[in-house]
């Protein structure tokens, strides 16, 4: 097995088997992205017929327990997912909201008489639904969603209405064109009294495609990506549904009519609810970073082939992956993408033991959430940055659509938005890190207990969930900040990391004490603070991905590979601290020579990764099929060593993935 394939075992992870299966079984004609241009029913009707040969794949079943008629295989599920954007992102959208987003709300807040009744359609297709939750005047606020469900004791029916048009559920996937069904979300009225957000099921068209009656269907037409998916808006004009109809795993109502819920509290019940559709956050970022990596393989490809300028003194054009502000834009990119993946990687095992019932408690269901959160955020930011630049490094050839960067750049610019604004993921993380006050949070208008969240929070402790033992133990060993080799130790690297962000959440709980002064707006008090909440979240979750990749590292058999993972490792550290300079500066953790050696470090880095620039994109091990352009033929000949032979190089690498299927 050569470096590129023992790279490719540590980044495919718990559930690289399902990766490979993948890359042998999906048709590029029909998981591909489409051959230029084409008009957008017919976009949409071939991204439908894709996720309709999705049903006749493990990945839709894997996604439920035994009892839902699953595999209990979680895991694989949304790794399955994943690996769809590699190829055609309306594709892995649009199966995302029939099987992550309908399917998950059926299957994670309905009962078993809802299992029996509406799964097996989902998972065969012939029972497509839509997640009727964003509204157009509210998206990421859920809490406050105008729709509502009022039930009517008369005729045992539910009542969904749309009163206002800010009420009116937008962007809907699947809603425009194929969708029959839409879990709605909305206030449930039961005898006058508002419980809160819940979800019900809502017929939207007949048989014959009709909208029914009272269902009024929008369409939200071309958008800026994404156009094989079929967006659309939807009204209710009281429209009744049998009191069945109400997915009730959290809160239901009798054959009383009475409410019920085993969770009293309502903030408390939204948040649980809530909780339980993380998977669809988590499949974001996996999306997002699957993306991400494609470009980056066109585009270092692109580096490796492109000539341009003759150096001095020389006859031969330089490649432009050997200039140092190309091997910048490119190389430290990468790293973050190898970082990200292992953090995905290491997030995605920790919903499965969750999801398989390995760990039950709300501890850890809190952690995942939060982590899910971060990690989408930081990696679809990467992806909207990443993307772009690897674009601008092809010059005018990343322009052409054939080249895909025009698709992966529109089609994924929405993931920083959707599944949760990434400013608002963001704050969430660094309010859950608030440990224990939580809910003080959530209502800022209760000084007393604001201020005691606050209080206490000076006295968290960073806890490590991935790693624990071995990053403790690297620690230990750093021989600490103040050292001029502490920046060449990984321990060292963990101990910056990590007691940047205790710091940053140590001073935010002393910013946010002054909510529970007397004469204190304690929202103005925490708007202020929000500049600091957000970057507190950033370098939480830049500590947990470091660890994540430390972790991968340390699981990687002793060789080149593993030292070659270790160097992608150290650029990813490096340039971090690079972008983090001023913070490190202003705080004393670092000394202003060991700041300028951070920038050197950064140069060294991409001048060391250079010649394994091939083996790090090969380890994607992204299906020749899956990246088929132009790119190569905008550059005329090549030379043997410098074209061809990487050229035959990527070809000899799919060969063997081939052959080891």
């Amino acid at each position: 097995m050569g470096i590129a394939e023992q790279i490719q075992t540590t980044l495919d992870g718990r559930w690289g088997e399902v990766r490979q299966q993948l890359r042998a079984q999906l048709d590029p004609d029909t998981f591909g992205p489409p051959a230029g241009l084409i008009p957008l029913d017919e976009h949409r009707q071939r991204t439908l017929d894709a996720v309709l040969q999705m049903t006749k794949t493990d990945a839709p079943r894997d996604g439920l327990t035994i009892e839902q008629g699953g595999t209990n295989e979680h895991g694989a599920s949304v790794t399955a997912f994943e690996m769809l954007g590699h190829a055609d992102l309306s594709v892995y959208v649009k199966a995302g909201v029939q099987f992550g987003l309908f399917g998950g709300a059926v299957a994670n807040l309905g009962t078993q008489r809802h299992w029996d009744e509406y799964l097996p359609g989902m998972l065969d297709g012939t029972l497509l639904g839509c997640f009727a939750m964003t509204e157009t005047g509210h998206g990421s606020d859920v809490q406050s969603l105008l729709t509502t469900a009022t039930y009517l004791p008369d005729s045992d029916e539910i009542e969904i209405n749309t009163p206002s048009l800010p009420a009116r559920k937008d962007y809907i996937g699947n809603a425009a064109r194929d969708g029959h069904i839409a879990a709605v979300f909305a206030q449930l009225v039961v005898d006058g009294e508002n419980h809160g957000v819940h979800c019900v099921l809502v017929p939207i068209r007949d048989d014959s495609g009709e909208p029914r009656d009272g269902v009024t269907i929008g369409d939200c037409g071309a958008k800026m990506g994404l156009r094989g998916v079929d967006n659309g808006r939807l009204t209710f004009d009281h429209v009744r549904v049998p009191r069945l109809n109400l997915l009730n795993r959290y809160g239901t109502i009798d054959d009383d009519g009475r409410y019920h819920s085993p969770i009293e509290n309502p903030s408390r019940r939204f948040f649980t609810m809530l909780g339980t559709l993380v998977r669809g956050r988590i499949s974001v970022a996996g999306g997002a970073g699957a993306a991400t990596r494609t470009a980056l393989t066109l585009a270092i490809t692109y580096g490796l082939h492109r000539k341009q300028f003759t150096a001095p003194d020389s006859e031969r054009e330089v490649t432009i992956l050997d200039y140092r502000g190309h091997q910048r834009k490119l190389f430290p990119r990468l790293a973050r993408s190898y970082a990200l993946m292992l953090a995905q990687n290491a997030l995605v095992e920790q919903m499965h033991r969750i999801a398989a019932g390995e760990e039950t408690s709300e501890e850890a269901q809190r952690e995942l959430e939060a982590r899910a959160a971060g990690i989408k955020a930081l990696t679809t930011e990467h992806a909207t940055d990443t993307i772009q630049v690897c674009r601008e490094a092809c010059g005018g050839a990343g322009y052409l659509s054939v080249n895909r960067f025009a698709d992966l750049k529109a089609d994924t610019d929405v993931f920083t938005t959707f599944e949760g604004d990434n400013t608002v993921l963001l704050q969430l993380v660094a309010k859950g890190m608030l440990t224990g006050y939580k809910e003080a949070f959530h209502e800022l208008d209760t000084r007393g207990a604001f201020f005691f969240g606050a209080r206490q929070v000076t006295e968290a402790v960073i806890e490590r969930t991935i790693g624990g033992s071995l990053i403790q133990r690297l620690i230990s060993g750093s021989p600490g900040r103040d050292a001029d080799n502490a920046l060449s130790d990984r321990g060292g690297h963990l101990d910056l990391f990590e007691d940047r962000e205790k710091h940053l959440l140590e001073t935010l709980a002393m910013r946010l004490r002054r909510a529970g002064d007397d004469d204190a707006d304690g929202f103005t008090v925490f708007n202020d603070a929000q500049p600091h909440l957000l970057l507190t979240a950033r370098a939480h979750i830049e500590r947990v991905i470091l660890e994540a990749f430390v972790s991968a590292i340390d699981a990687t058999p002793e060789g080149e590979a593993r030292d070659l993972l270790d160097r992608v490792c150290d650029l990813y550290v490096m340039s971090t601290i690079e972008e983090n300079r001023a913070w490190f500066l202003e705080h004393g953790r670092l000394s202003a020579s060991q700041a300028k050696g951070v920038t050197a470090s950064v140069d060294e880095l991409c001048d060391a990764l250079r010649p394994h620039a091939q083996t790090l994109i090969d380890a994607f091990a992204i299906p020749m099929a899956w990246r088929e352009t132009e790119l190569l033929e905008f550059l005329g000949e090549t030379s043997e060593d410098d074209g061809q032979g990487v050229a035959r190089r990527s070809a000899t690498q799919d060969e063997a993935v081939s052959a080891e299927r």
